[in-house]
């Protein structure tokens, strides 16, 4: 491969902005959030990188206050996929020739784009469009895309310089092709880099895509195609869609040039759309490649040694940053019996301290959820909790939608281990809390490991390394991500591979060069340099 291979600017973590009060950063921040939340925002499908509009115009809302009307997308239909699948497919060829170091180029740009002057509007479109603070913004719009599109790069140039040895007279190489087909990219609310990363890294390795953002996110879907645009991406490489969720699947899904899914979203949803790409595999050209990382039920467990003021931090910060709509947010826990009227007692002092509000509000911790259904899915939770005689509401349990659909941190304590708030995915401010015989420590270990069907994060605390290793040991498949002494959430591109197994996805890990393994075709390559001139070998005399 050629030298300049190991010339690419070397990837580095993007520097968090702090965004303490009074600072440049947040009154510039603060100041772009308030002329995009007074603006009426118009928000096209890019098919072809054109700007494709509809008759049928949907309102986005805001939640923190879902009476505000801050523009509309244009909602397409089947014709719409039809045009973006055709797009991709005839964008493939130019775009698979061009040269890697020339793609490579684009998504630099597009770094450096995100981290100079899209800064403010990318952070400010996530925080009107998915009520982050400015902080959860600043970690996920701004520096997690950022590190996908830098560390991706230096991922693909390792890749492509990792080659066969060659014995005398041969020469043997590996060509990284990209699929067969076009990718179709589904990406969920929660996280702008994980939207922004899933079609991008997906093209960077030579791929053509279609992308469904979620319609929850469709502000920051926007800002990201302005920006690989301004950044020089071909028209027709990524195509952004606005169309209903399960007819677009059965459609993509169908296609005989499919090459492969990239998803983040609901668990029903991608086994779902498994089931379809099984239904369908005798259409394709080639064995579909499927990647997907779904939900999670993230577990803390504090063994009697544990620090108290760790653990409650970790728990705080853990389960309600972002309301607890990571899917990686610690969502119950196992307490020692010995400790958890202290931990309880640490917990409650942060919590009160914590305010509730708009993200404008920079001194606001938490914020809305997502919308009306997840609203009363946690509302639900709390009003089953408080009736219940097995679980009681123990911190917290407020909830309003007078204006925005704000839920406040919430801890249920429960004597039921298998209570229904302590095993299924709830994607809300809501922490469960089973507390346990300190002597029953192995015991829960297996209780933990046993209780949910997911596999993605989870956290243990102690400061006795026998106890560390017992659990590293029998939590081995009980997450992707496992934390010792630290909160379940917080995966940082380069340094922690995510991804998890069981009903958590396929495992893939996003942030690492795994993944981007998923998305090349290898080639192998022997050349003979004098070829045999006679079929016998040396043993035939």
């Amino acid at each position: 491969m050629s030298k300049a291979i190991s010339q690419v600017p070397l990837a580095v973590n993007e520097p968090v902005n702090s965004y303490e009060p009074g600072s440049p950063e947040v009154k510039s921040l603060i100041d772009t959030y308030k002329k995009m939340w007074a603006e009426k925002v118009e928000i096209p499908m890019i098919i072809n990188g054109k700007e494709v509009k509809t008759d049928t115009k949907v309102q986005l809302q805001s939640p923190q206050d879902h009476a505000h009307d801050f523009g509309f997308y244009y909602q397409g239909g089947m014709q719409h996929v039809d045009d973006a699948i055709n797009a991709a497919l005839a964008a493939k060829q130019e775009w698979n020739e061009l040269g890697w170091e020339q793609r490579a180029a684009i998504f630099l740009k597009a770094a450096d784009l995100l981290a100079g002057p899209y800064r403010d509007v990318i952070n400010a479109a996530t925080m009107i469009g998915q009520s982050k603070n400015v902080h959860q913004a600043e970690i996920d719009a701004a520096c997690e895309f950022i590190d996908f599109l830098r560390f991706n790069v230096e991922f693909m140039t390792e890749m492509y310089a990792e080659q066969p040895v060659s014995d005398n007279g041969i020469w043997n190489r590996v060509e990284y092709r990209p699929l067969e087909g076009f990718c179709f990219a589904v990406t969920p609310f929660n996280f702008t880099a994980i939207s922004g990363n899933l079609p991008t890294c997906m093209a960077m390795l030579g791929n053509v895509v279609v992308w469904k953002p979620s319609d929850k996110q469709v502000y920051s879907a926007k800002v990201i195609m302005d920006v690989l645009t301004e950044a020089g991406l071909p028209a027709g490489v990524i195509n952004m869609i606005f169309t209903d969720g399960k007819e677009t699947a059965e459609k993509v899904l169908a296609h005989r040039d499919f090459a492969g899914l990239h998803f983040t979203g609901s668990t029903k949803v991608f086994q779902g759309m498994w089931k379809m790409i099984g239904d369908n595999i005798h259409n394709y050209r080639t064995y579909p490649r499927i990647v997907g990382e779904t939900g999670g039920k993230d577990f803390v467990i504090a063994h009697p040694s544990a620090n108290v003021e760790a653990v409650a931090t970790a728990l705080v910060r853990g389960a309600f940053e972002y309301q607890g709509q990571k899917c990686s947010a610690a969502s119950r826990a196992y307490v020692p019996k010995s400790l958890w009227a202290d931990v309880k007692k640490v917990m409650e002092t942060q919590m009160n301290s914590i305010k509730v509000g708009s993200p404008e509000d920079t001194s606001n911790f938490v914020n809305a959820v997502i919308d009306k259904n997840s609203f009363e899915k946690c509302k639900g939770y709390i009003d089953r909790a408080n009736a219940s005689g097995e679980a009681t509401v123990a911190i917290g349990g407020k909830y309003d939608d007078s204006k925005g659909w704000f839920v406040h941190p919430t801890v249920i304590e429960t004597t039921n281990p298998h209570y229904e708030s302590m095993v299924e995915e709830i994607f809300g401010p809501i922490l469960s809390i089973y507390v346990y015989e300190d002597q029953d420590w192995k015991e829960t270990l297996k209780l933990v490991d046993s209780t949910s069907p997911y596999s993605l994060t989870g956290s243990v605390f102690s400061q006795d390394r026998y106890a560390i290793n017992e659990a590293y040991k029998a939590l081995e498949n009980a997450s992707g991500n496992f934390y010792i002494n630290d909160k379940p959430t917080g995966a940082v591109v380069g340094q922690q591979p995510f991804g998890g197994g069981r009903a958590s996805g396929t495992n893939d890990k996003a942030g690492s060069k795994m993944n981007l393994l998923r998305w090349v075709s290898v080639r192998s390559v022997k050349e003979t340099f004098v070829s045999p001139k006679n079929y016998k070998y040396p043993y035939l005399g």
